[in-house]
């Protein structure tokens, strides 16, 4: 093959490459803002793990409790305390 023939795909899958991280910049943007926002929630969720078993009221440190914290926040904070205690058994 030539020495076209041969970058010629390449050149081509790089452009394409290209085009789609431009048009999907935002929405990855986001998804690397929401994966932050989990990572400090499982964070936070470590943090509180010993206060809470002296309180009574210990959440699981897992990645669905982070993620509630990632899109609700401090009331996401509050939902799983709550959810918590409605639900002991």
């Amino acid at each position: 093959m030539t020495v076209l023939g041969d970058t010629l795909p390449w050149l081509l899958v790089g452009l394409t490459a290209a085009g789609a991280l431009l048009l999907l910049r935002a929405p990855l943007r986001r998804l690397g803002g929401f994966c932050l926002r989990t990572l400090l929630g499982l964070l936070a969720l470590a943090a509180f793990h010993p206060l809470g078993g002296l309180l009574g009221c210990a959440l699981g440190i897992n990645l669905a409790n982070a993620a509630v914290l990632a899109l609700l926040g401090a009331p996401g904070f509050g939902l799983l305390l709550l959810l918590n205690w409605a639900l002991a058994v």
